[in-house]
């Protein structure tokens, strides 16, 4: 292993079959008049413009950030039936979910998405019993058809054995069921490619800055390129807004009286060193609502989650010191103090759920999906959860095909005729990848096993164009940091293939170097000068 002492000579021209620039997007978005403007990269708005460009709609779609840079890369990570829900009497929803969970473990996203085993500690004098949690974690796998195993308890002992962190002080039992997990932002970056696979034309870090319109109806929107200034604009038949937090701004662009359509709750999340294996993730519960979880998730482990009213600017949003101390706070009902070690925490992070309007606790309303039109004809959707992602695209299409007078409606093919189960890019069996990562190489040469690893679990068979990088040139095979799995090739194909604009785009969301607490100014120095092409000693 290297310490990032020097930047390798990484080849400052892209790669053949690399993105096209941001001028060149730019000209396509500004010369052309699409079908649907998507505002907002997301993994609404990305999950719409995916299936609007596999239904033959000319499709784009801008962020004002990055691919998923907000909301979108602040989840828990989880890909799952939504246990809670079954207090609520919502079977229908979690057999839902479980469904759209499952399509995405085994056809859609195998690569992406992994299995997870969780145990839910029952305490003395805690909110729900023994019996109560038992049944619970049999209905739930019962709704899963028993897919994943059979929901049960188990002893004291045995999950202490899985997780030595464990508090058992007062336990008396553990209910195990079980979910599957992801790493969010890359989810979110290969939708983006299956969406421009099918041809929509996209670009980020474009900020609207006004909307176009036609004898009163929204036609279009205004733009401002982020990295460079350069102003736009895009013509479109249906403008969708999918703003996320940011969609009550968007609609009083279109209609300054506009009433607020959603409220916002905060969920923060804090990243932690293991001292111990933790083979289960721990979902306890804190009252009759709530549930905190500990998740091993990149090599670390994850806790969380807040959920707190927020009212302040959505850009701002922000893992105060008030949410990290809740958050260990909470994670001691079930987890021991040295597991729990400040010195240990390598990151914090917040996003923002977005809610219906109504009155209420945040932690007791719905998670549901709110399309809207308005006066100017311009949809706007929010809200909606990972899991049902590609469900939710679904549902929005179909909202487009009924609108009185839609201009879509002869020009795309029904919802119900595409393809249903149309795998993310790279699908693939990670085991089978890894194994060839570590077999094909070149004589005297040999990818580090938790490299390999990685990639496998983070790109599936897009390894391999990263693994010819490295072939290419060697030096692309050093690690980033010593202390983590990624190499230079990856942030070479973040820039060329994946959108990367900026260093937080590489570190925080194409790659794990940031929740790992490993972006020094060393490391982002380099990864800076990789994006803006001035890598030396180039030899091409």
């Amino acid at each position: 292993m290297t310490t990032p002492q020097s930047v390798p000579t990484l080849g400052t021209h892209p790669a053949a079959g690399a993105n096209p620039g941001r001028a060149e997007t730019r000209e396509r978005l500004s010369k052309a008049t699409y079908d649907l403007l998507v505002i907002g990269g997301g993994i609404l708005g990305t999950s719409v413009a995916w299936h609007a460009a596999q239904s033959g709609l000319r499709v784009a779609m801008v962020d004002a950030g990055d691919f998923a840079g907000a909301t979108s890369s602040a989840s828990s990570k989880l890909v799952h039936g939504g246990l809670r829900y079954l207090q609520t009497g919502a079977v229908k929803l979690v057999a839902e979910n479980h469904h759209e969970r499952r399509v995405l473990a085994k056809d859609v996203a195998p690569h992406l998405v992994n299995p997870l085993t969780f145990y839910l500690p029952v305490y003395k004098g805690g909110p729900v019993g023994a019996a109560k949690l038992g049944a619970g974690v049999f209905a739930y796998s019962a709704l899963s058809a028993f897919g994943d195993g059979v929901g049960k308890v188990i002893t004291p002992a045995k999950a202490k054995a899985d997780n030595p962190g464990l508090r058992t002080d007062n336990l008396k039992a553990v209910a195990v069921y079980y979910d599957h997990q992801m790493n969010d932002s890359r989810v979110a970056v290969m939708t983006v490619r299956a969406a421009v696979e099918s041809g929509a034309v996209v670009l980020n870090h474009a900020e609207v800055t006004g909307l176009r319109f036609t004898h009163g109806k929204v036609t279009g929107a205004e733009l401002k390129d982020r990295v460079d200034g350069t102003e736009f604009g895009i013509d479109a038949r249906v403008v969708l807004n999918a703003t996320g937090p940011w969609v009550d701004h968007l609609r009083k662009l279109e209609d300054k009286g506009a009433a607020p359509s959603i409220r916002l709750s905060k969920g923060a999340h804090i990243v932690m060193k293991r001292k111990s294996p933790w083979k289960a993730a721990m979902a306890t519960p804190i009252d009759k609502y709530r549930i905190t979880f500990a998740l091993p998730w990149e090599d670390q482990l994850l806790l969380g989650t807040t959920d707190t009213q927020y009212e302040g600017d959505p850009a701002d949003v922000r893992a105060t010191e008030e949410d990290i101390q809740q958050i260990l706070d909470e994670a001691a009902f079930s987890i021991q103090d040295a597991d729990l070690d400040r010195d240990l925490m390598t990151y914090a992070f917040a996003g923002l759920r977005v809610l219906p309007g109504g009155p209420g606790d945040v932690a007791q309303a719905k998670r549901e999906t709110v399309v809207s039109e308005g006066k100017g004809g311009m949809l706007s959707v929010a809200g909606g959860k990972w899991t049902t992602y590609r469900h939710i695209g679904r549902t929005v299409m179909a909202k487009l095909a009924k609108v009185p007078g839609s201009p879509l409606t002869e020009d795309m093919e029904p919802v119900s005729s595409l393809v249903r189960r149309t795998p993310l890019p790279g699908v693939a069996n990670p085991n089978a990848v890894a194994h060839r990562l570590l077999v094909d190489r070149e004589p005297g040469s040999r990818m580090d096993p938790l490299t390999a690893r990685h990639l496998a679990t983070h790109y599936g068979s897009l390894s391999f164009d990263i693994a010819r990088l490295v072939n290419e040139n060697p030096e692309l095979g050093e690690r980033i940091h010593e202390d983590g799995p990624e190499i230079w090739a990856q942030v070479v194909y973040a820039r060329d293939h994946e959108w990367a604009e900026t260093v937080d785009d590489v570190l925080r969301r194409r790659t794990t170097l940031t929740i790992r607490g490993l972006d020094t100014e060393d490391v982002r120095a380099k990864v800076k000068a990789v994006l803006n092409n001035e890598a030396p000693g180039d030899k091409r």
